[in-house]
């Protein structure tokens, strides 16, 4: 790119850049020194919406009149479309439509209407004839941009994903939920629970699109519907009130339960009567085995059992222990005596501590 290209022109560098030719342009983007797309000024006659988008709301005439003013301000992001001819290679019957608008929107249809409504006569935009290459790939990229948006409402976004899902259907129908789950980044499960809302009364559908009822409340509503087809609009709302306010009872008892529990005081329970050895209940014949018990805590009815028999081991390793070493008991190690250097013999070892 020339330096007159960055700079402008004359002196004082105040004019704008000069634009590039078709053949410069086509130079440049062969050397890398652009990308394919570039940001242009187009007439918003020039453009024309997609009825492929699913979304129908675009804010009340105050909304987009503060919309667009904020937009002859200043214009924050553009908009994308596509060229005339490689849409209507993907859809030709799309024609009549479109009418004789040079490019068609794929994303900033908010922006564009709402520019339209206060008299602007022209916007940014970036031709992304990429975007275009399948079907799949159109409605894909058409989505993405509104499937989180908190303005896009439940039967909006369902709308969408059933154009996915019949795009893909028209390789196969087999998989066709799955591979639109796998472009939105969504389950299976997902993209089915989307579809299902589609098939609620319009009266319920009004609802989730104005925000009176859950998603949640439509897809427990619409579970119902498949297996009541028979049901209208109103007995279906009845059924979701009476699920509610059952839940609600259902709550509420728990909540009951878990509050009696907690104001109930703790009782703690008498540890049953320690077995001596002979499997008896009399402590008397072994009151060592009955003191080492409570001495160790009461701290469970197995461990209380256990005491006597784990003395008779302690017993029997203190004798293995003395066997081992004679006149060295390991009881009296743990009292306090003093153990003889391991290079001196015992009788050395007494008879120096005996002269001092």
């Amino acid at each position: 790119m020339k330096a007159a290209d960055r700079l402008g022109t004359g002196s004082s560098f105040g004019n704008m850049p000069r634009g590039r030719s078709a053949r410069g342009r086509a130079k440049a983007i062969t050397q890398g020194d652009v990308p394919i797309y570039e940001l242009v000024r187009l007439r918003l006659t020039e453009v024309a919406p997609t009825p492929l988008n699913p979304r129908r709301n675009f804010g009340t005439d105050e909304q987009k009149t503060r919309f667009g003013e904020e937009l002859r301000t200043a214009q924050l992001a553009a908009c994308v479309a596509v060229s005339r001819d490689t849409y209507l290679d993907l859809w030709p019957d799309h024609t009549a439509k479109i009418g004789d608008a040079a490019y068609v929107l794929v994303n900033g249809e908010r922006r564009y209407r709402s520019a339209e409504h206060v008299g602007l006569e022209s916007l940014d935009f970036v031709v992304r004839d990429d975007l275009a290459s399948s079907r799949e790939d159109f409605i894909d990229n058409l989505l993405k941009e509104n499937l989180d948006r908190e303005d896009f409402d439940v039967i909006e976004r369902a709308r969408g994903v059933q154009q996915l899902v019949d795009v893909c259907a028209e390789e196969s129908e087999t998989g066709s939920r799955t591979r639109a789950a796998k472009r939105l980044g969504r389950d299976r499960s997902w993209v089915t629970n989307q579809i299902a809302l589609l098939t609620l009364p319009d009266e319920i559908q009004t609802m989730l699109s104005a925000g009176s009822m859950s998603e949640r409340d439509g897809r427990l509503t619409a579970r119902h519907a498949k297996d009541n087809p028979h049901l209208a609009a109103a007995d279906l709302v009845a059924f979701l009130k009476a699920t509610r306010q059952q839940e609600a009872v259902v709550r509420e008892q728990q909540k009951a339960i878990l509050q009696a529990a907690r104001e109930t005081p703790r009782t703690v329970q008498a540890a049953p009567p320690v077995l001596s050895a002979d499997n008896t209940d009399s402590p008397a014949k072994h009151p060592r085995r009955l003191q080492h018990c409570v001495v160790r805590g009461q701290h469970s009815a197995r461990h209380d059992a256990e005491c006597p028999f784990r003395e008779e081991r302690r017993h029997r390793n203190r004798a293995q222990a003395s066997a081992r070493q004679p006149g060295v008991v390991r009881g009296q190690q743990n009292r306090g005596s003093v153990t003889p250097p391991p290079d001196s013999s015992v009788d050395a070892f007494i008879g120096g501590h005996s002269s001092h």
